[in-house]
This record gives C-alpha cells, structure tokens and sequence, in this order.
C-alpha cells in the first residue's frame, strides 16, 4: 500500500538535481543542468515529468510522453524513464508514478499506455506485469542513426 503522505506532482527546475542523481544511479548519467533541459522539453500537456515526493525528498520519477496515433483518433501514453529510489523500492512509489501516467493519459484520451523494460531490470518487468501491462506485444524493431 502507497504511503499517504506521498505526493505525485510535476517535476520542476528545483528537483533537476535529484532527478540527475537518481538517473545516474541508475547507469544514466546526467547533470543538473541536463535535466534542467529536458523538463523543458517536456513542459506541456503531453510530454511531463513527474516526481513522486515525501517528507520532501524525491523518492522517484517518471517521464512520459502521449503521441499521437495516424491511423486512429487518440493517443499511446509512452513511458519513458521511470525510476526509484533503491530505498524506497517495494513501497509502492513505482506503482504510484504509473497509476498517474495513466490517469494523465486517460485524460488525453489515450487508448494505451506502454513501456520498454530491459531484460536486465527484472524487478521493473515485475511491476510492470504486476500492473497490468502485457509483455507479449512487444515487437518493434530499432535502429541508430
């Protein structure tokens, strides 16, 4: 069960430096002032940053995107980073950041919601399966420019 004390909203510039440690931690490297920058990028209605807070300490994150569907008349919510603090796992602040990346995107009208999970993170897979997300539509296919 999620504390009740923890708070789900936008991130901003003033949690760049926890966000920055956070992702670090977790092998993506970045400083404050990158994270500055992208929550720049991601100030609107369908790109957002959300921290989860408590006590006020950042406790975790996640990034989202809704893009646009051609060939029907909604949306796909896209996580895109999402990440806890290793001490805070198993508390239900994981399951808190995703329960509101998919009321946001209800709100969009969004008609999914989905996620990459590397193979190497099976704890992220298991929440993931544990809310509800089916990792047997995975198919896409990549390449680096």
């Amino acid at each position: 069960m999620t504390d009740p004390n923890l708070a789900i909203r936008r991130a901003d510039a003033a949690d760049a430096e926890a966000i920055a440690a956070l992702f670090t931690d977790e092998g993506y490297p970045a400083g404050t002032s990158d994270i500055v920058e992208r929550l720049d990028r991601f100030a609107s209605p369908h790109s957002q940053v959300l921290v989860a807070e408590h006590d006020g300490a950042i406790l975790g994150f996640i990034a989202i995107h809704a893009l646009p569907r051609f060939e029907h008349d909604d949306r796909i919510v896209r996580i895109l980073a999402l990440v806890v603090d290793p001490g805070a796992r198993e508390r239900g602040v994981g399951g808190a950041l995703m329960a509101e990346a998919e009321r946001i995107g209800t709100e969009l009208g969004a008609a999914f919601i989905e996620v990459t999970a590397g193979h190497h993170r099976a704890d992220a897979y298991r929440l993931y399966e544990s809310s509800g997300y089916d990792g047997s539509v995975a198919a896409y296919l990549r390449k680096r420019l």
